[in-house]
């Protein structure tokens, strides 16, 4: 029913993870993204911004022909609204789940990003760079951690697609240098995840394109490279 185009990212989980929470059938498409398959014209066809993830739904709510989502964030709302489930009904819950689905896209994921690249992958260590994105994301945890005060998830009792957003950011917290007993109820409801069945099925099915080598210099220069006349040969 649903093509997913994926690689093992934060964003990528995102998916597997509602995917295998709703059963919903699925075939993976990896999209190698150090190699440069998000390049390739028939991925870029309906995935303009060439990032996974991106989907195609063959069996649309509406009957009509297959749609195509990309961009993480509005899969996880496409597919909330297909299937009924981890999306509240009601307007204020509904507006709720938006509010941080969007503040993980708008904040956590583009910030723990940066965190990550100058890290891990940027070719000089820059202490501003370094200790600002740390700082950042120390800053967004905390958010996160006064917002899980008294709840058991993001929104409130129930699990939604505002934790299947955050929830990856989180997985790679000591690389973001982020210590989690800092924040005792994001922690808590990091370990309340990860120990959902779906969760652990979601990481699983990464585990084949996790285990390839890691990022190659080459890779870099593609990842990191990209402009507005950037081509590929």
């Amino acid at each position: 029913m649903i093509d997913l185009y994926y690689w093992p990212t934060p964003n990528g989980h995102k998916i597997t993870l509602f995917l295998e929470e709703t059963g919903l059938d699925y075939k993976i498409f990896p999209v190698d993204i150090s190699a440069g398959d998000q390049f390739k014209p028939e991925f870029l066809a309906f995935s303009p911004n060439n990032r996974m993830p991106a989907i195609i739904d063959h069996a649309p709510a509406d009957g009509g022909e297959d749609i195509t989502v990309f961009e993480s964030g509005a899969i996880l709302q496409y597919l909330a609204e297909k299937t009924g489930k981890f999306l509240p009904d009601d307007v204020r819950g509904r507006k709720t789940v938006m509010e941080w689905l969007f503040w993980q896209m708008g904040g956590l994921g583009p910030m723990a990003g940066q965190n990550h690249h100058f890290g891990t992958y940027a070719p000089e260590k820059i202490p501003y760079a370094i200790n600002r994105y740390v700082n950042e994301t120390n800053r967004l945890y905390g958010v996160l951690n006064k917002r899980l005060e008294g709840r058991t998830f993001i929104a409130g009792d129930e699990y939604t697609i505002a934790d299947m957003a955050c929830y990856p950011w989180v997985v790679s917290h000591e690389k973001q240098q982020q210590d989690l007993n800092e924040f005792p109820n994001l922690k808590r409801w990091f370990e309340t995840i990860k120990a959902r069945p779906a969760t652990i099925a979601a990481y699983k099915v990464g585990e084949p394109y996790s285990s390839r080598p890691s990022v190659t210099e080459e890779g870099k220069k593609i990842l990191f490279g990209q402009t507005a006349t950037t081509t590929k040969s």
